[in-house]
């Protein structure tokens, strides 16, 4: 049972930025804590990371926002700010790193999330929601958004003329499709099964769709791409997934496997092929994606809920029964007048 709290329990202080917070998605993140499966959690819980709303109180020593801003706050908010991650704004990388909820924050207390009425963070953790993305749809991208647009902007997967493969048309997955076509590059959805087949082409503008059990549209798809985005969480075969890669291509992941990799060296070595790891991004390149989904108007496809809604959301999104993210309507949109 989910119980949505009043407030995150901070007072703003000279630094901070208070948050009345309008919308937050549910990532799959978000059950994987609550169930404890990661063996990490700390009840209670109070879940969200992808907020977006309105503020209301800015600290004395704040220059970035002021009351009446949107503003969005995404997977952290607090690290050290001096180590060599930090310096390259690669503060999801720092080893102090303080995500949004569940974790400790400098103070020793633990961090609470967007299933909440307000939040209190660093002005340096907030990001300035553009005024032309709805706020709604565009919550999602706080966390979906940046962990696909992270590794396409660092691994040169953001160019015409690129063709780059994304593996599993969920949360993440469909916002990589749209990322992946607005900066211009051919897009081909590799998926287990064909039922998304219309949705990833007809609706989302995929380019290509392949079964990933059929050996032969895998068979002539080898050697084609200069990427793959893995978004699948669940065990499934990288191996064959590697074989579509050009030679010194790279596929990334960004699921959160809960299993090791089975993994031989040679299909990597004979073609100089690399697996890479991402996860999330630092707030320059958070900002950087919001702003660029704005101007490309990016969103993700929603079902927005009342918060009277979220345990059988849980429930549904354990099922898998949901196209693409649940978006919790903290502010009431739904029933105002």
């Amino acid at each position: 049972m989910l119980i949505l709290p009043l407030a995150c329990g901070r007072c703003n202080g000279d630094d901070d930025v208070t948050i009345k917070i309008l919308y937050c998605g549910i990532c799959h993140t978000d059950l994987h804590i609550i169930k404890n499966e990661w063996r990490n959690a700390v009840y209670p819980i109070v879940p969200g990371h992808e907020i977006v709303g309105l503020v209301t109180e800015t600290g004395r020593n704040v220059t970035k926002f002021k009351a009446g801003d949107r503003a969005a706050i995404g997977c952290l908010v607090g690290s050290c700010r001096c180590c060599d991650s930090c310096d390259r704004s690669l503060e999801n990388y720092c080893p102090k790193l303080v995500l949004t909820y569940n974790s400790l924050d400098a103070d020793g207390t633990v961090t609470y999330g967007g299933y909440s009425d307000w939040i209190v963070v660093n002005e340096h953790f907030v990001v300035k929601f553009p005024e032309n993305l709805a706020m709604d749809k565009g919550a999602p991208l706080l966390c979906a958004g940046i962990t696909v647009y992270s590794p396409m902007k660092n691994f040169g997967l953001d160019g015409p003329g690129k063709h780059l493969g994304v593996v599993g048309l969920g949360g993440l997955g469909h916002v990589a499709v749209k990322f992946g076509k607005a900066f211009g590059m051919k897009v081909t959805v590799v998926s287990s099964t064909l039922k998304k087949k219309e949705e990833a082409i007809e609706r989302l503008g995929a380019d290509a769709f392949i079964i990933s059990n059929d050996a032969g549209q895998m068979q002539a798809a080898m050697g084609t791409m200069d990427g793959i985005i893995d978004t699948v969480s669940g065990k499934h075969d990288v191996v064959p997934l590697i074989s579509l890669l050009k030679t010194q291509g790279t596929i990334i992941m960004v699921g959160a496997l809960e299993h090791p990799l089975e993994l031989p060296v040679f299909p990597l070595i004979t073609r100089g092929k690399i697996l890479a790891g991402s996860g999330i991004g630092g707030m320059k390149e958070t900002q950087e994606m919001i702003d660029f989904a704005a101007k490309h108007n990016i969103t993700a496809d929603i079902e927005l809920i009342g918060a009277d809604y979220v345990n059988e959301a849980i429930e549904r999104l354990e099922k898998a029964d949901v196209r693409y993210r649940f978006v919790i309507d903290v502010g009431n949109t739904l029933t105002a007048v």
